[in-house]
């Protein structure tokens, strides 16, 4: 039986970077998709990993970043990255996790930049606040120093929220931060779009979310 709903928040309640990522990097003539691959290459420990554990800040992410994506091929600068990250809000993932929110326990765990943090006057615009409220708990990767995939911190969320991992659903966008969720017994959902998503998440709750 499902008694909490996990959300990441960018990608999932708001579109994907990728498009932005996309945009970039046809305007400045780069490698396609080189935004995504640098970030692939140790994801655990990169410029873009430790800055959103928030072990460094801004002007050592922009030059490790430049690094990393000169080994690539061309050099693209982290700082000139930050502005491709806010989505905007897909009002029918808002809509769903309003319903589920009446139903069950909700959580968001969400990787982000310590200028984005939800204490910050970006987060806030980012994270919007009506958007905010509908989770029980949210647990952010640069105030805590921990960021997915790292399984600790998907015990964080299912301990506050008091259940067990068993009976949670967990939204992503990234296939490499559903998988500590899977393995933890959560039910976990790919999201590529919206549509597909409210779908399997009414499979999985058994609501009625449009």
């Amino acid at each position: 039986m499902i008694e909490a709903v996990i959300w990441d928040f960018g990608g999932v309640l708001t579109t994907s970077p990728f498009e932005a990522f996309a945009r970039f990097e046809a305007e400045r003539g780069l490698p396609v998709d080189i935004i995504r691959r640098i970030n692939a290459v140790n994801h655990l420990e990169n410029a873009w990993a430790k800055f959103e554990r928030a072990e460094i800040d801004l002007e050592a992410f922009d030059t490790l970043f430049a690094m990393e994506s000169m080994a690539l091929g061309a050099e693209v600068r982290g700082r000139d990255i930050l502005p491709l990250l806010y989505g905007d809000l897909r009002p029918e993932m808002v809509e769903a996790l309003r319903r589920v929110k009446a139903k069950f326990k909700t959580g968001c765990i969400t990787n982000n930049l310590p200028a984005n943090s939800t204490d910050s006057p970006v987060g806030r615009s980012l994270y919007v606040a009506e958007v905010i409220v509908l989770f029980d708990r949210v647990i952010e990767s640069a105030r805590i120093g921990l960021r997915k995939p790292d399984p600790r911190i998907y015990r964080m969320m299912t301990e506050a929220l008091g259940v067990d991992p068993k009976h949670c659903v967990y939204l992503d966008d990234f296939g490499v931060n559903l998988k500590p969720a899977r393995e933890m017994g959560m039910t976990t959902i790919k999201v590529q779009s919206s549509g597909q998503a409210i779908a399997e998440l009414e499979a999985a709750t058994a609501l009625r979310l449009r």
